[in-house]
């Protein structure tokens, strides 16, 4: 008989955690580096190679792909001829290694999950407790099935319940469609269908970690309804012309997954989960030999590509930035910045909101008036570092904050990822401000960008505590100019009319 012994269990989710953290699977990075390739738009072209870069730094470097490194879901299929070895729980040995994993002294992870979520919303610490899925099934071993599944795309995940007759397709399209760009393109959309509510999003929720393996499916053909619904969906969700980060291109999605499940003949229970360009997820199983053990990808996997664009940027110093010069940036222009940033993100932005709203003042540390704030909760550093993988949150989540910051403070500039919405565009425009965007799933690649970090205000918030930045040539995007333009609304306007006429080719 099989015995599945404790340790093995925790110390193999510990090392899963920490492997996914900065290996992509090598079935998403030839599929990105298909998108890079292929892609004709500049900037989508220049956020695919960010991505790809970010990647393999994070492959040579053991550091996270995105500072956000996600919640951890656990799906479990065990055999019932197993036996266990052990005093804890399932849950408490799955959180145990968890916790091993996300407090590692060599390469921390983020932690991003709070407890009492409508409430005190405290951060747990240590990244716990997982969220876990379990079945039995014949046989005498333990499948495992990780991911670490980033807020940013998760947060996109949709559900609906569809007449009988209704169109999947047409509300994939309708629903993708208002999406925006915090999900990351490009990455994976998964659709479960049928079932009831929670089977549907079960569905979904497995079918993103499938591999990624659309174009076998269209070389071979589709020999089933779902396989025929992957198809069609992938060539008009891309014809859709979001593009990567959002700003129009040929590849908003790397593949298309569709998983069903018999249901009540009066529903079409649907979900939509899309997974972002920091995809996570592992498969592994336990036999009872010992613990899992990771092949280590050759860093030869990964493709040789330059950054460019550097050469035509507009360099920019933010402690000497003034109204009049962002007056003169262009939507989608490339900005290096240099100099002093701020950082908050929902926690500080409520705290700052709260104080302003009662006439008190800020902290005497925090002084907006003129300057750029970035939308980030930075993973801890090591080593030498001034600060781990810090790449952009989404931005929309600030948007609520924004009229009050930009009238009470004097900021002139935020950074973030994403669209805005409309709301805060027009204050963007009324205020003369702009806001920036840095590419989302390049967390270590921004950070190296970063020469110094320090707490300056809430250090109580943790990882959404304000810090002082000093950056050297950040890369940025000009996502919306003082005029209220915004690359999010005329870049996947421009490539979808342009697909229009355009054959959607294999990738």
């Amino acid at each position: 008989m099989t015995v599945i012994r404790q340790n093995d269990l925790i110390n193999s989710i510990a090392d899963a955690c920490q492997y996914i953290s900065y290996y992509h699977s090598l079935d998403f990075i030839q599929a990105m580096n298909d998108a890079y390739e292929r892609e004709e738009s500049i900037a989508a072209k220049d956020a695919i190679a960010q991505i790809l870069v970010n990647s393999r730094l994070c492959a040579e470097g053991h550091r996270p792909i995105c500072q956000d490194t996600g919640i951890v879901v656990v799906f479990l299929k065990i055999g019932m001829s197993l036996r266990w070895e052990g005093e804890a729980s399932l849950q408490e040995m799955i959180d145990e290694g968890v916790r091993r994993a996300y407090t590692d002294a060599d390469n921390p992870l983020r932690a991003s999950v709070v407890s009492d979520p409508d409430g005190a919303r405290k951060n747990t610490g240590d990244n716990t407790p997982a969220v876990i899925h379990s079945e039995l099934v014949p046989g005498n071993t333990l499948e495992i099935t990780l991911a670490a599944k980033g807020g940013g795309s998760e947060n996109k995940a949709k559900f609906a319940i569809l007449n009988p007759s209704d169109s999947v397709v047409d509300w994939v399209l309708d629903t993708v469609s208002t999406l925006g760009a915090g999900w990351c393109p490009p990455g994976i959309l998964s659709i479960g269908i049928g079932g009831t509510p929670e089977k549907a999003m079960l569905l979904a929720k497995e079918g993103m970690m499938e591999p990624v393996n659309i174009q076998a499916l269209k070389s071979r053909g589709p020999h089933t309804t779902t396989e025929t619904l992957r198809l069609e969906l992938f060539d008009k969700v891309n014809a859709l012309g979001i593009g990567a980060q959002g700003l129009g291109g040929l590849t908003t999605v790397l593949d298309i997954k569709v998983n069903d499940y018999p249901t009540h003949a009066a529903s079409k229970p649907v979900a939509l989960i899309p997974n972002c360009a920091a995809t996570r997820h592992i498969h592994f199983t336990l036999d009872g030999s010992g613990q899992a053990t990771f092949p280590v990808p050759k860093l030869e996997d990964w493709p040789q590509i330059a950054l460019t664009g550097k050469e035509n940027a507009r360099h920019v110093n933010l402690d000497t930035v003034t109204k009049s010069d962002i007056a003169q940036w262009l939507p989608g222009e490339t900005l290096l910045l240099t100099g002093k940033l701020l950082t908050g993100r929902d926690a500080a932005h409520k705290r700052m909101v709260e104080l302003l709203s009662k006439g008190e003042d800020l902290p005497d540390s925090v002084n907006l008036n003129g300057r750029f704030i970035y939308y980030v909760g930075p993973v801890d550093a090591v080593r030498n570092e001034a600060v781990g993988p810090a790449g952009p949150t989404t931005a929309t989540r600030m948007d609520k904050f924004t009229d009050i910051i930009l009238e009470k403070t004097g900021l002139i500039g935020m950074i973030g990822k994403a669209e805005r919405g409309n709301k805060a565009i027009e204050s963007i425009k009324r205020h003369g401000a702009v806001y920036l965007i840095a590419t989302g799933g390049a967390a270590y690649l921004v950070s190296k960008a970063i020469r110094s970090a320090k707490v300056i205000a809430f250090p109580e918030l943790g990882m959404e505590a304000i810090h002082e930045f000093v950056v050297e040539d950040m890369p940025v995007t000009v996502a919306v100019d003082t005029k209220g333009n915004s690359v999010h609304k005329t870049g996947p306007a421009e490539w979808q009319a342009r697909i229009g006429g355009i054959p959607i080719t294999t990738q």
